[in-house]
């Protein structure tokens, strides 16, 4: 039973989506944009089913445009892990908001777990990966637990993600990568087009933002993740393992 007051833990159920699932959704859109994907997807098999995730960072506007340009109503989940930039907090704001998602869900890491785990909130200073595993990937598998589905942000051309399928398979759900194929010069032409704001930090040096402690600045010539947990050996949050199609 659930202590009172306590978040409850996510309650496993029969996967939604199989690898073979997987492989035939690779196949099936291997050559629509990702525009014409989202919009026979959102309209068909996925509707009702299927969230958008979105850590609004640098590139985040682009996924998002494309999802509110089908359907505004798409739950849009964002995992606040309460080491967030300010700036991030009020682009995430002004950015739902102009693109007029009528259903943004902020999810936050438990309580308990923060006192018990990281009651000093210096745990990204040791523990990166269970920093992480607190504040963004438990927070995120609770705000899924009622969808067979989610859309992620991800692309290709980023350090560390060459090959990346349009589909994958995470814990039974589908994931969904519309940006895979894009390379940075699609995403800036989409800004444009679009007319999108970009994220106030881009300017200041930072092409890749997450949490405040763990984002640095990155200096002429680096990888655009480079200053994303600076000096440890670690590239992802940990809500995107190796994928599975």
């Amino acid at each position: 039973m659930t202590a009172p007051g306590r978040l409850p833990d996510v309650i496993a159920t029969a996967p939604a989506f199989t690898g073979d699932d997987v492989a035939t959704l690779n196949a099936r859109f291997a050559h629509h944009s990702a525009a014409d994907m989202l919009i026979e997807l959102l309209a068909g098999e996925l509707q009702g089913r299927v969230a958008v995730v979105s850590s609004f960072g640098a590139e985040s506007a682009v996924l998002l445009d494309l999802v509110a340009s089908i359907d505004r109503s798409v739950p849009l989940i964002f995992a606040n892990t309460q080491k967030m930039f300010g700036e991030t907090l009020a682009y995430r704001d002004g950015l739902a908001e102009s693109l007029g998602f009528t259903d943004l869900r902020v999810y936050r890491p438990d309580p308990y777990e923060i006192a018990r785990r990281d009651d000093k909130s210096l745990r990204w200073a040791y523990d990166p990966d269970g920093c992480c595993d607190l504040r963004k990937v438990e927070p995120l598998r609770r705000a899924l637990a009622g969808f067979d589905a989610w859309i992620s942000g991800r692309k290709g051309f980023q350090s560390g993600r060459a090959g990346l399928p349009r589909f994958e398979l995470d814990e039974g759900r589908l994931k969904i990568n519309p940006l895979a194929d894009w390379d940075k010069a699609a995403i800036d032409a989409h800004f444009v087009a679009r007319e999108l704001p970009r994220h106030p930090l881009e300017a200041a040096g930072y092409p890749s933002i997450g949490c405040q402690p763990c984002t640095s600045q990155v200096r002429p010539g680096e990888d655009p993740r480079a200053g994303r947990w600076r000096h440890w050996d670690k590239t992802e949050c940990g809500i995107h393992d190796q994928p599975v199609f």
